[in-house]
């Protein structure tokens, strides 16, 4: 596997009535940022740019720009309804967690599943 290519994608709906695409890796997320328009770009924005730019140049993790390229992705209403997407730094590995459920206020996790 690519040193750059996330464990899994991160499933985002680009706009309204197009189906929804699949990033897979640090570069296919940079190529995304890169096109969005400057006036919408924001903190949330720079850091998940900073970090996916990081990860090209061993200063982040991959994972970490996924995580980082995801949470921008939730808070830009861009994120599909059916995403999954990283837990916490330090949850378990690989734990993911359904990006509704997140959203849902009522939602508890399992008890095993540290906070």
């Amino acid at each position: 596997m690519d040193r750059l290519q996330f464990e899994v994608p991160v499933r985002i709906t680009p706009a309204p009535g197009l189906p929804v695409e699949e990033i897979y890796s640090v570069e296919q997320a940079l190529d995304f940022l890169q096109d969005w328009p400057k006036r919408r770009q924001g903190k949330v924005y720079q850091a998940a740019f900073n970090a996916c730019f990081g990860a090209t140049v061993d200063v982040a993790g991959t994972e970490e720009a996924c995580r980082a390229f995801a949470a921008y992705c939730r808070v830009s209403g861009l994120l599909a309804r059916d995403a999954m997407f990283p837990g916490k730094l330090g949850s378990r590995a690989g734990a993911y967690r359904d990006a509704r459920l997140a959203r849902d206020h009522s939602y508890q996790p399992p008890n095993d599943t540290p906070r």
